[in-house]
């Protein structure tokens, strides 16, 4: 079985374990946090080092999947994502086997698909995504790198949303609404409009 580094250690970190046991593809090797403390083992898997060793790690094996959640402030996951290409780090996709994918729609690199989450045709996720659990993401979607799309959300049939942005939980996006790059709509909205880049609704 490959083997795989998780970076982060809080709360997505545990529901991340939990896909990656279930799909069974890959063995935890061990987990990167920013300073060791006096945290030595994260849900029975063990604390190998800090982001400074990173390098070192990645030469062992370069496997690695980024743990950290995004709500406000996606640039934390963006930042890693690019340093660890810049190492040559392998940024697996990861699909619970409770979520479904169709044949006809793409993921890219380092994304994660959390359980009963849904992806429907033609469907575009960039990289470094998270589409959270019970999320629909329905046909003729384009999800551009680094966002989220929290639980239980509704993407419609033809959204486009830019990069870097976040969708709060139960939200639901009119089909053909047009999302701009770092946006934050909170939990329980209803956006039957297109919005702009760099806006908040709460």
């Amino acid at each position: 079985m490959n083997e795989i580094f998780l970076i982060g250690g809080g709360g997505h970190c545990h529901s991340c374990i939990d896909v990656i046991e279930a799909e069974d593809i890959y063995q935890i090797k061990g987990i990167i946090l920013p300073t060791l403390k006096n945290t030595k083992s994260i849900l029975g898997y063990p604390v190998i080092g800090t982001d400074e060793d990173l390098p070192k790690l990645l030469k062992k094996n370069s496997n690695i999947i980024i743990c950290i959640g995004h709500i406000k402030n996606f640039k934390i996951r963006k930042n890693f994502f690019e340093l660890l290409k810049k190492y040559g780090a392998s940024l697996p996709v990861i699909k619970s086997p409770h979520a479904y994918c169709s044949h006809h729609s793409t993921l890219g690199d380092g994304s994660i698909l959390m359980h009963a989450s849904i992806v429907n045709a033609n469907v575009q996720v960039g990289v470094n995504c998270i589409i959270n659990s019970k999320s629909l993401i329905e046909h003729d979607v384009k999800i551009e790198d680094h966002c989220h799309i929290s639980t239980g959300a509704i993407i419609n049939g033809g959204v486009k949303i830019g990069e870097g942005s976040f969708v709060g939980s139960g939200a639901i996006i009119k089909e053909g609404v047009e999302i701009g790059k770092h946006v934050i709509i909170g939990a329980g909205q209803i956006i039957l409009k297109n919005i702009s880049d760099e806006t908040t609704i709460k």
